[in-house]
C-alpha cells in the first residue's frame, strides 16, 4: 500500500500492512519513493501519514480504544 508523508508529500510504500492495521503500534516500516533510486526501509509514525487523496488514516488503525465512547459522552447520558 502506498501512503503519503504529510510534511514532505513523499510517497511511502508500507512494507507491513499488518503493522499498519494494528492500532497498538505507532510506527510502520516503509520505503520512501522519492527520486530514482529505491530508498532503504525506515520507520514512519502513523500520525505523519495520510492517503494520497489527502484523507487521514482510519482511527481504528491508530487508536486501540477507538470503540470506547469519550468519558464526557458517557457522563452526559447518565
Amino acid at each position: 500500500m502506498f501512503l503519503q508523508h504529510k510534511s514532505t508529500q513523499d510517497v511511502i510504500e508500507i512494507l507491513s500492512l499488518q503493522d499498519l492495521f494494528d492500532p497498538c503500534l505507532i510506527e510502520v516500516t516503509g520505503q520512501n519513493h522519492c527520486g530514482e533510486e529505491l530508498q532503504e526501509p525506515e520507520r514512519f509514525l502513523k500520525s505523519e501519514l495520510i492517503f494520497p487523496s489527502g484523507e487521514s488514516l482510519p482511527r481504528c488503525w491508530m487508536d486501540a480504544s477507538y470503540r470506547r465512547l469519550p468519558e464526557m459522552a458517557i457522563v452526559a447520558h447518565v
